[in-house]
């Protein structure tokens, strides 16, 4: 059975009414949605068929117009009046049976005028509702469909809209995760080619710049020596520290001593 009624007046917006249950429809599947011209089949008898599924849905929207209070009977008098009128039969028996009833106002339908209810009817006036706009049409067709995913699971989980809506969700995250580790990927490349190239920057403790030469890389900072050779200078000479796996070698050369092997 269909989990959403769509009650309505004939002769007060019946194209609202058809545009609304089409919707739902695709949106949640057919056979979620009942809508009176399409759900019974030929030879079918309505008045069962209307009571049964007004009695197993889990919703009832009752689509409202400004006419819908005025439309007259075959009698010429207000059709709601009648106890037999089938719109106000499908709305008492769901809010008798404590259904969800959600009051969908269309147009210039401001609100529900307590007045020209039946006393059974007079519930339907403090149902929170929903209003449908045919300027507004598209907008108002997916908040609908929105509070009823969120108001009813089963229609949620068949929610046609919803799914479509994790899935760009899904495939944006993916395409983003991708991304970021392009770019990861581009920046660590980057990186080895100028250390490979000629300069390159250490990170964690080891600070400096290293530069390669013919011989190999050189410090140029003042970071660990890691088999590296080490040039340091000023005005008075020149330290070279150079290492390997099986030790060190220091030397220095000074004017001084320069000066003073001259003289020998």
């Amino acid at each position: 059975m269909p989990d959403v009624f769509v009650n309505y007046r004939t002769g007060d917006e019946e194209s609202a009414a058809t545009m609304i249950a089409r919707e739902l429809a695709r949106r949640f599947g057919d056979e979620r949605i009942f809508f009176a011209s399409n759900s019974i089949d030929p030879g079918r008898r309505f008045p069962v068929e209307l009571v049964r599924a007004v009695e197993e849905c889990e919703a009832l929207l009752a689509v409202i117009g400004p006419r819908w209070a005025e439309v007259r009977g075959t009698d010429g008098r207000p059709a709601l009046e009648a106890e037999q009128d089938w719109t106000r039969r499908e709305i008492q028996t769901a809010l008798d049976r404590g259904i969800l009833v959600i009051p969908v106002l269309v147009g210039k339908a401001t609100r529900i005028d307590r007045t020209v209810l039946p006393d059974d009817l007079l519930e339907l006036a403090d149902c929170q509702y929903r209003r449908f706009d045919h300027r507004n049409a598209e907008s108002d067709l997916t908040t609908l469909g929105d509070t009823l995913a969120r108001l009813l699971p089963d229609l949620a989980r068949v929610d046609r809209d919803g799914r479509a809506a994790r899935e760009r969700t899904e495939a944006k995250s993916r395409e983003e995760s991708a991304r970021d580790t392009e770019q990861s990927r581009m920046r660590t490349r980057d990186i080895e080619q100028r250390v490979r190239g000629g300069i390159g920057n250490l990170n964690g403790d080891l600070s400096g710049t290293f530069v390669n030469e013919p011989q190999g890389p050189v410090n140029t900072g003042r970071g660990h020596q890691y088999n590296a050779p080490h040039f340091e200078g000023d005005n008075t000479g020149v330290q070279f520290t150079a290492g390997n796996n099986s030790g060190t070698v220091h030397q220095r050369f000074e004017r001084e001593r320069r000066r003073s092997d001259d003289g020998r």
